[in-house]
């Protein structure tokens, strides 16, 4: 199904879908803006407030080395969009290419490629992932790749099934039939009408690429120090629980809401795009 006009009807009347919405967009914001938005800078320390609890200077505190709590998470945003944005379109760009070229050509071409997403999702993604971080050393670039090259499958096999579905149909037919080249049939008719579970599952993929760099960084495999991580802030408060457990919490509940955020959207793109839920 095509995006049109009535994809903004239904989505309009989704209350979820704003709800969702709104909290990407305020992420958004607050990454963008983060140097006006921030207190301090998030490498600033300050050896005279170290674990200081929450104060006019300091709204959330501060970390072991005095760095301001609230600054942190506040340039955090911008890490697990990025890796939620590039990550994604990573894998959704390679998944889109070979999808394209399995489910347009079939035979054994094909054969070759499904039998490839196969191999590639016979391994557990999480420790494929891992694998491939610790091979390209931890960082945020390794993280970023890893996850692209490990989502990719999901997306071939979506985009495949689509264009199994309506390469069969009679515009298309046509259009071969009055000489359309095959990349202009692919390009014209057969991605627009396909793209739509693309979009949806790249949404819901965006808060499952959070919660993964929040998890490699929380290893130590992700966003390395001084990097602000929601996961490493995590993973630094846990020792500090009783003394300052706002840096246990502010984080874990920024990643929270983000995800929702992300599953909200993505839901309620779901649903306006699902045919049975038209009426």
């Amino acid at each position: 199904m095509a995006i049109n006009d009535s994809f903004w009807q239904i989505f309009s009347r989704r209350k979820s879908a704003y709800i969702g919405l709104f909290i990407i967009v305020a992420y958004v914001v607050i990454a963008l803006f983060a140097p006006w938005i921030a207190p301090h800078d998030y490498r600033a320390q300050d050896r005279t407030s170290i674990m200081e609890a929450p104060s006019a200077e300091y709204p959330l505190g501060t970390d072991r080395v005095g760095r301001c709590l609230l600054s942190r998470i506040i340039y955090g945003a911008r890490i697990s969009l990025t890796v939620g944005l590039v990550a994604v379109g990573i894998g959704a760009s390679i998944g889109l290419i070979i999808g394209s070229i399995s489910g347009y050509m079939g035979g054994w071409v094909d054969r070759v490629v499904m039998g490839l997403v196969d191999i590639v999702w016979s391994f557990p993604t999480m420790l494929l992932a891992i694998a491939l971080t610790a091979i390209l050393q931890p960082g945020l670039h390794s993280v970023i790749i890893a996850l692209g090259l490990v989502t990719w499958p999901e997306y071939a096999r979506i985009i495949r099934s689509q264009f199994l579905a309506v390469k069969q149909k009679e515009f298309v037919e046509a259009a071969r039939s009055v000489g359309a080249s095959d990349f202009r049939i692919i390009r014209k008719h057969l991605l627009p009408n396909s793209i739509a579970p693309i979009i949806v599952v790249a949404t819901l993929g965006m808060a499952t690429a959070v919660l993964v760099e929040a998890t490699f960084s929380y290893l130590g495999l992700g966003a390395q120090p001084p990097q602000p991580s929601w996961g490493s802030i995590l993973s630094m408060g846990k020792d500090f629980i009783y003394h300052q457990p706002l840096m246990s919490i502010a984080p874990g509940v920024a990643i929270m809401i983000m995800v929702l955020g992300f599953n909200l959207l993505g839901d309620a793109i779901r649903d306006v795009m699902d045919p049975r839920l038209k009426k």
